[in-house]
C-alpha cells in the first residue's frame, strides 16, 4: 500500500527502464526558455491579429458601400438606348439610306405573358429571381477578379443586374461598372417589385433577330403575340436570350443543334423549379417548335443591303468595331445620293432585255465624281436578299474599256495622238503573239484617235509593243490612275475591291483580260475627266457617334496621275468614240458633252463574256457591266447584241440622263496634241489626199476587242469595201489629225516634237500643241 500510495503521489522523474510502455527509453526534451513562444502561441497571436484586420477591411468595406450606396442615385434610363441604332444616310446627310441594328420594341403588360414564358425565362436566366435581393454576390467577385486580370467576362448576373446594365449602364466590362450594376439593383430591389422588374426585362432585352422584348420577338420567332405563346415556344425563346445570334435557328444545322442543347437545359430547369410538370417536361423535351419562314428583312431589301454591306466593311476598315457599328448609335453620312442610286436601278430596268432572269443576266454600274472620288451611286444586281453578289463591286473582264490606258501611257512615252500604228488584221509581234480586229477588218495606218474610235485591237497591240517595257507601262499608267493593282496592298476589309486580278505585264494588257470593277473603272476615269489628277474612291463621308462627337471626316487624297495635257488629248480621242465612233448610236441627242469607250472580252472558251461602255462628262463619270452567271460565262442568247455600243452603251445613257438632269453643259478640254520623242521610229504621221467629210452612223454596231467572227456584213466598216472604208477611217469629218483648212496644204508641214518633261512636253512641244489645238478649235462637234 506504501508503495503504491507513493507511486500515487510521486513527482520523481519518468523511467529510464527499457522497454515498457510508450516512450520507453527516451530521453525526456529540456523545457523551453521562459518568455520564448510556442507554434501554438504564434497561431493564436496570428489569428487574432488577422481576424482583427478582416473585421477593419470588412467594417471600411461596408462604410464605402454605404457611401457609395446613399451617394448613387438612380439615373434615368438611358437616353440612348432607345436610339442606339447606327443610322446611315445619303450625302446629304438627312435622308435615311438603312440602319443597323432596329429596335423593334413593342411593349406589353405582365399580364399579357403567359406563365410558360416568365417561367421558362427565371429558369434560364435567375432560378433565385423570386428570392434573391437582386444580386448575386459571388457572380460580383468572379466577375471583378476575372476582368482585372484580363480574362474572359464571367457571367451569373442575376435578371435584376441584367436589367440594369441594360437600362441604365453603359456595356464597359470594368468592376467599377459592376459594382454600381451592384448597388443600382440593390436599389431597385428595394423602389420596385419583382413583378415591376421581370416585365421591364421582358420587354427590354434583346431576342435576337432585332426584336427587343417578348412581343416583337414572339413576332419574329412564331409570328403569333406574346400572350399566345406555348411552352415551347417560351422555353425556345428563354433558350436564345443565352446567345441570340448563334442559337437561331435560322442560321442552319449548327445554329439549331445548339440551341436544341440550351433549349432541353431550359425545359429541364423548369422541371426542377416545379413550374411544369414532369408529364409536359417530358412531352416538349424531345423536339423543338416549328419554325415559321422568317420574314424578309425590309431593311435589306433591293438595293439597300449592299450598300449597307459596303458601308458596314468601310466603317471596320475605319476602325469602328462590330458593337459600335451595330448599337453605337452612330451617324453615318456616306458619299451616295438617292438621285444616282435611282438614276442606276430604273436605267437598267428600262434598258436590259425584260424576258431575261435576274439570276442569267447581272448588271453592274456605279457613278463616281471626278476631283473627290466619291460614290454616288451603284447597282449591285439582283436583290440582296435573294443573292449578296455586289457586281459593282465584283466586276468582270474589262475589254477595250482598258485601251484609254494604253492610249495614256503611250503619250506619256512620246507618241502623238497623230502617230500611226498597225490597223490590218491579223498582227503577229516579234514574240510571236497574234491578234486580229472584229471580222479580220483591215484598217491601214490608223492614228491613235481613230484606232481608240474603231476600237482597233491591231493598232493597241503595235502601240504596246512599240513602247520600251511597253505593258508595264501599261499598268503602271493604269494603276496610277486609279485601277488597283494586281495584289491588294493591304488586307483590311473595304467596300469594293484593292487588287486588280488578271493584271499581268503581257502584250495583250491593252485588251482587257484582266478583271476590273465598275466602281474602279469609273473612278479611273473620273481621272481623265478631273485633268488628269486621280482620287481615291470612297462612300464614307463622315461619322458622329451618339455624343455629337465627330469619329470620322473624309479628307479627299488625290495625286497628279497625268499631266493635263495628256489627259486632255486623252479625252478627246473617247470624245470620237461617242461622236461618231462605236459609242455614237446610243448617244445620238446626249444633251451634255461627254466621252467614253466601249469594251467586250471573251473567255477561256472563245465566248463573249463581259460587255462595257464606260464614259464620263466633266461631272460624273460612270460605268456599265454585263455579265452573265458566275461572272464569265457566254453571253450568246442571253445579250443579243453583245457589243458595248448596245445594250451597255444604252443603259449608261439612260443612267446618265438622269443623273445628269439640271446639271450644266460643260465643255471638255480641246486637245492640245502633245507630240514628244517617239520611243520607235516608223509612226509618222499619215498624210492622206482630200477626202469628203464623213458623217455621223448612228447604226454602227461596237467591233470592240472581240476576234469572234462578225456578223452579217461587217459592223467595223461604213457599206462599201470592208476593208477600205468610206473615206479614211483614221480620219473621221475630213483629217481629224489635221487642223481647219486645206488638208493637204496643212499636212505636209513638218511635224515638231517637244523635249523635256512628261510626254516630252517640252516648251517647243507646247508651242506647237497649242498652235494644233487652236487649228482644231472650230471643227469640235458638241451633241445638243
Amino acid at each position: 500500500m506504501a508503495d503504491g500510495k507513493r507511486r500515487a503521489g510521486s513527482t520523481s522523474r519518468p523511467s529510464t527502464r527499457k522497454g515498457g510502455g510508450k516512450g520507453a527509453g527516451k530521453t525526456a526534451k529540456p523545457s523551453p526558455e521562459p518568455g520564448w513562444p510556442t507554434w501554438r502561441h504564434r497561431l493564436l497571436k496570428t489569428a487574432k491579429w488577422g481576424s482583427i484586420a478582416g473585421l477593419v477591411m470588412v467594417l471600411i468595406a461596408s462604410a464605402l458601400f454605404f457611401i457609395a450606396y446613399r451617394s448613387i442615385d438612380i439615373p434615368e434610363p438611358n437616353s440612348e438606348y432607345l436610339t442606339q441604332t447606327t443610322h446611315v444616310y445619303y450625302a446629304d446627310g438627312e435622308t435615311d439610306l438603312g440602319e443597323f441594328a432596329i429596335q423593334r420594341r413593342d411593349p406589353v403588360g405582365l399580364e399579357e405573358m403567359p406563365d410558360t414564358l416568365k417561367d421558362a425565362v427565371v429558369a434560364a436566366e435567375d432560378q433565385t429571381f423570386w428570392t434573391n435581393e437582386g444580386i448575386d454576390p459571388k457572380g460580383i467577385l468572379r466577375a471583378a477578379f476575372t476582368n482585372a486580370s484580363g480574362g474572359v467576362t464571367q457571367g451569373a448576373s442575376t435578371i435584376t443586374q441584367q436589367y440594369v446594365k441594360i437600362l441604365y449602364l453603359t456595356q464597359e466590362r470594368t468592376w467599377k461598372r459592376k459594382v454600381k450594376e451592384a448597388i443600382l439593383s440593390l436599389k431597385i430591389q428595394n423602389q420596385y417589385s419583382k413583378e415591376e422588374v421581370l416585365e421591364g426585362y421582358l420587354n427590354t432585352i434583346y431576342f435576337g433577330r432585332g426584336a427587343y422584348g417578348v412581343q416583337a420577338a414572339a413576332q419574329a420567332y412564331f409570328k403569333v403575340d406574346a400572350k399566345d405563346l406555348n411552352l415551347k415556344q417560351s422555353a425556345v425563346l428563354a433558350a436564345v436570350l443565352n446567345d441570340p445570334n448563334d442559337l437561331d435557328p435560322a442560321n442552319g444545322k449548327a445554329a439549331r443543334s445548339e440551341l436544341k442543347g440550351r433549349y432541353q437545359y431550359v425545359v429541364n430547369s423548369m422541371v426542377e423549379m416545379d413550374a411544369i410538370s414532369e408529364d409536359d417536361g417530358n412531352r416538349a423535351y424531345d423536339k423543338l417548335p416549328k419554325f415559321p419562314e422568317p420574314d424578309a428583312e425590309q431593311a435589306y431589301e433591293g438595293q439597300r443591303g449592299h450598300v449597307l454591306q459596303m458601308v458596314r466593311k468601310e466603317l471596320l476598315r475605319l476602325g469602328f468595331n462590330e458593337q459600335e457599328i451595330s448599337g453605337g448609335g452612330l451617324e453615318v453620312t456616306t458619299t451616295f445620293t438617292k438621285k444616282a442610286m435611282d438614276a442606276a436601278k430604273d436605267g437598267q430596268a428600262a434598258i436590259r432585255p425584260p424576258s431575261l432572269g435576274y439570276k442569267n443576266l447581272h448588271v453592274g454600274i456605279a457613278t463616281v465624281e471626278p476631283g473627290s472620288g466619291a460614290v454616288r451611286g451603284i447597282y449591285a444586281g439582283q436583290d440582296y436578299l435573294l443573292s449578296q453578289l455586289n457586281w459593282a463591286v465584283e466586276g468582270g473582264q474589262a475589254g477595250s474599256t482598258f485601251k484609254p490606258f494604253a492610249l495614256a501611257a503611250g503619250i506619256k512615252a512620246g507618241f502623238s495622238l497623230e502617230d500611226t500604228f498597225e490597223g490590218n488584221s491579223p498582227f503577229t509581234t516579234e514574240n510571236g503573239y497574234t491578234v486580229g480586229n472584229q471580222g479580220d477588218t483591215d484598217y491601214g495606218r490608223p492614228n491613235l484617235i481613230a484606232a481608240t474610235e474603231s476600237s482597233i485591237n491591231t493598232a493597241f497591240i503595235d502601240l504596246t509593243t512599240s513602247m520600251e517595257n511597253g505593258p508595264q507601262e501599261i499598268i503602271d499608267t493604269a494603276v496610277d490612275m486609279g485601277i488597283p493593282p494586281a495584289e491588294a496592298p493591304k488586307k483590311d476589309a473595304w467596300g469594293f475591291p484593292t487588287s486588280t486580278p488578271g493584271l499581268e505585264a503581257n502584250e495583250q494588257v491593252a485588251l482587257g483580260s484582266q478583271t476590273v470593277s465598275p466602281i474602279n473603272m469609273a473612278n479611273a476615269y473620273a481621272t481623265i475627266a478631273n485633268g488628269g489628277v486621280a482620287a481615291e474612291p470612297y462612300i464614307i463621308e463622315k461619322v458622329v457617334d451618339q455624343d455629337g462627337e465627330t469619329r470620322y471626316d473624309h479628307k479627299v487624297q488625290d495625286h497628279e496621275a497625268l499631266s493635263e495635257d495628256i489627259a486632255a488629248d486623252v479625252s478627246y480621242a473617247m470624245e470620237q468614240v461617242v461622236e461618231t465612233g462605236t459609242g455614237a448610236a446610243a448617244m445620238s441627242g446626249f444633251a451634255w458633252p461627254a466621252a467614253g469607250k466601249t469594251g467586250t472580252a471573251t473567255n477561256a472558251a472563245d465566248e463573249v463574256s463581259s460587255s462595257w461602255y464606260a464614259g464620263f462628262t466633266a461631272q460624273y463619270a460612270t460605268a456599265v457591266m454585263y455579265v452573265r452567271g458566275d461572272g464569265d460565262d457566254g453571253l450568246d442568247g442571253y445579250l443579243e447584241p453583245f457589243y458595248g455600243g448596245e445594250f451597255p452603251a444604252k443603259t449608261w445613257r439612260a443612267v446618265m440622263d438622269t443623273v445628269m438632269a439640271g446639271e450644266e453643259p460643260i465643255e471638255l478640254p480641246e486637245p492640245v496634241f502633245v507630240d514628244g520623242e517617239a520611243p520607235e521610229e516608223g509612226h509618222a504621221p499619215y498624210t492622206p489626199p482630200p477626202s469628203p467629210t464623213k458623217t455621223r452612223n448612228t447604226d454602227r454596231p461596237d467591233p470592240d476587242d472581240s476576234t469572234d467572227s462578225s456578223p452579217t456584213g461587217d459592223p467595223t466598216t461604213p457599206t462599201g469595201d470592208p476593208t477600205t472604208p468610206t473615206g479614211d477611217p483614221t480620219t473621221p469629218t475630213g483629217d481629224p489629225t489635221t487642223p481647219t483648212g486645206d488638208p493637204t496644204t496643212q499636212q505636209t508641214q513638218p511635224t515638231t516634237r517637244g523635249t523635256g518633261g512628261q510626254g516630252g512636253q517640252g516648251r517647243q512641244g507646247r508651242q506647237v500643241g497649242r498652235r494644233r489645238r487652236a487649228g482644231h478649235h472650230g471643227r469640235r462637234t458638241t451633241l445638243t
